[in-house]
């Protein structure tokens, strides 16, 4: 059983790795360079209605699995028809939008799907959910040293061919859905509401006054998240990386060191600790980041991306499981929803827009920022983060 959850993870962010690091790239060298947040303002506009999925749809009518393979089917169909597109702007991104709408509910139906199936999230769902994390790391290393082997000017980023890769991965998870374990709607034959379809229903059993602080810190800090997925492929490039997929790989890579931790951490740390360390490593991140700008220094670069793991799983991660833990059964796919909602949602989308504006501010007429303006850019995130490590620490208590 954890084998075929295992193989659902792996695929399912292989296919999120092989263009959500590289898409600004490909666009930039498109005559797209201003545009580049539009991915990540069409990404949590899907995340807001992706509840709609997990709370109406795998929830009530239909087996989860088979939601999972149709949405990831479609999803593959259309990103082989974005690449068709980059000469229009507007439709390059309405196609994105629609790739996005089939996406984004699945991260919600893999999760509910997986823990369906196991006993103890804080042991086995780490277990499970890092060979996600090898799929990202997988899917960065296949694009910049098997398809760079095919492309000329050995810079696939540049190229449609990490589209092309997520499309056919799409389409070979879509099929491979169908097989997995049968999870059947648990809430079927419930009254169906709006608050029941985003989530808002499961909030009257997860309410307490550390929840709403867990919830309203999780928003806040992925408006400076959005920076990171959006603009670091960029400043990459502005450094002299040519390997940029295989680069950002390396977050991956402490991704699945810590998340193997994570049994351990919960013993030692408990849940507020793992989130509180999870958004300091954050704020170090960005501030790594921008000291090492100005002179392009990269091992402090590659330092700040390899933390990418402490604030990914301690704090995604954690999360997911500290939502699971608060909710019974019946509300299982809502309340995971309600958490995508919220963090890829509401809060990418805030972030995303906020970034691609002080971007484009601070670029000017220029084609690319310079090393001492990319400084100023990561200081920025890196003050917004703090803020909301701070307020997290203030307001949250952990329930036991």
């Amino acid at each position: 059983m954890n084998a075929r959850l295992s193989t659902m993870m792996f695929l399912q962010f292989f296919i999120w790795g092989a263009w959500y690091t590289t898409v600004a790239v490909y666009m930039a060298n498109n005559g797209m360079e201003t545009l580049t947040h539009w991915p990540y303002t069409v990404n949590p506009i899907a995340a807001i209605v992706a509840p709609f999925f997990l709370g109406l749809v795998a929830d009530r009518f239909f087996a989860t699995e088979k939601v999972l393979g149709a949405l990831h089917l479609a999803g593959g169909v259309i990103m082989m028809l974005v690449p068709a597109a980059v000469e229009s702007p507007g439709l390059f991104i309405t196609l994105l939008l629609l790739y996005n709408l089939c996406y984004m509910p699945t991260l919600g139906l893999s999760n509910s799907l997986a823990f369906h199936h196991i006993r103890d999230q804080e042991k086995q769902f780490p277990l499970i959910r890092v060979f996600g994390t090898v799929g990202w790391i997988v899917a960065g290393l296949f694009i910049s040293f098997v398809l760079g082997r095919f492309v000329a000017g050995g810079v696939p980023e540049q190229t449609a061919a990490p589209l092309y890769t997520t499309a056919v991965a799409s389409m070979l998870l879509g099929l491979y859905a169908f097989t997995l374990p049968h999870t059947p709607p648990r809430a079927a034959g419930e009254r169906i509401s709006i608050r029941s379809i985003v989530g808002l229903d499961a909030l009257d059993q997860l309410g307490s006054r550390s929840f709403y602080a867990f919830i309203t810190a999780s928003l806040l800090l992925c408006i400076p998240l959005a920076a990171y997925y959006n603009f670091t492929q960029i400043f990459l490039g502005d450094a002299g990386v040519t390997r940029i997929a295989a680069t950002q790989t390396l977050g991956q890579m402490s991704e699945v060191v810590f998340m193997l931790l994570m049994p351990l951490a919960f013993a030692r740390l408990g849940v507020k600790w793992m989130l509180a360390v999870g958004m300091g490593a954050w704020v170090l991140r960005y501030v790594l980041f921008a000291l090492a700008a100005p002179d392009a220094v990269f091992w402090m670069i590659a330092t700040g991306i390899l933390l990418h793991g402490i604030c990914y799983d301690f704090f995604f991660v954690t999360g997911q499981i500290y939502v699971d833990k608060k909710a019974s059964p019946a509300i299982r796919g809502q309340a995971q929803g309600f958490f995508v909602l919220i963090t890829y949602g509401v809060g990418m989308l805030i972030g995303a827009q906020i970034a691609g504006n002080v971007y484009a501010r601070i670029l000017g007429d220029a084609t690319s920022l310079t090393l001492e303006q990319w400084q100023g850019f990561w200081y920025i995130p890196a003050a917004f983060a703090a803020a909301v490590l701070v307020f997290f620490l203030l307001t949250f208590r952990e329930e036991r």
